[in-house]
């Protein structure tokens, strides 16, 4: 343990530092990128619910004349 210098120690220290940061940052961008992907699903949920809509709407007036 001592025959090895002390900065392979910190250069040890700071890849696994590194690796942890890495694994860190990665994991939060996933969880960004999920939650803005079902903010934009449910847009367009509501998006296809109005037209579905407007179309019930709109035979209902046809078929009404």
């Amino acid at each position: 343990m001592f025959a090895v210098p002390w900065w392979v120690y910190l250069v040890i220290s700071g890849i696994i530092f590194s690796a942890y940061m890495t694994i860190r940052t990665a994991r939060n961008e996933r969880e960004i990128d999920n939650s803005y992907l079902e903010q934009e699903g449910q847009v367009y949920i509501e998006r296809m619910n109005s037209e579905k809509q407007g179309r019930k709407e709109n035979v209902k007036k046809h078929q009404a004349m």
